[in-house]
């Protein structure tokens, strides 16, 4: 009998080590493949073509209208904790990359072609910190919820015109601001 008990314990004992850590209720912020404190700030020739192209397409922009701000000047990512910025600004970075691509897609030459390459390629390195956040974290609710649910509507309700005005109007808030507080993590006022 105390041979029996001795093998429950030692059984229960080694489940227990290969179990590894509980999952906390928040998402940790140490993310082993997130690396996107580089784009702080975008160089200066970067920052040109995001210009060069924006001046360009706002020219294009004819007869558009919105049924509501798709971006609110009063939306902020420091109003977000520090684990839900990343989902957010992948949501807005995702819609911005869709109706550029379509743009790009109609306009003459390659004006977007590095401004897309760039969003691209921001994406894919925050793309990497959203999925190697916990998933045992909570959903996103509040005031990361609406704005998830904001973007994702917006494609479905709001004109081509709309859109394209919206996310050119947001483009430089989206690379100056909004990426540089994701990038700043906590330190983000």
């Amino acid at each position: 009998m105390a041979t029996m008990w001795v093998l429950v314990l030692v059984t229960a004992g080694l489940s227990l080590a290969r179990a590894g850590p509980v999952p906390t209720s928040k998402p940790t912020t140490t993310w082993k493949r997130c690396d996107i404190g580089r784009f702080k700030s975008l160089s200066p020739r970067e920052l040109e073509a995001f210009k060069k192209a924006k001046d360009a397409l706002e020219n294009s922009l004819k007869n558009w209208s919105c049924g509501s701000r798709l971006f609110p000047r009063n939306r902020d990512l420091n109003q977000l904790q520090v684990w839900e910025r990343p989902v957010a600004l992948e949501a807005e970075l995702a819609l911005t990359l869709k109706v550029l691509e379509t743009m790009a897609d109609r306009s003459q030459g390659g004006i977007l072609d590095q401004p897309l390459h760039t969003l691209r390629h921001i994406r894919s390195e925050l793309q990497a910190c959203v999925e190697a956040q916990p998933t045992a974290g909570p959903q996103p609710r509040g005031r990361l919820h609406h704005w998830l649910h904001r973007l994702h509507e917006a494609s479905k309700k709001e004109s081509q015109g709309c859109l394209e005005a919206s996310v050119l109007f947001n483009l430089f808030r989206l690379l100056k601001k909004d990426l540089e507080c994701v990038a700043s993590g906590d330190l983000c006022v």
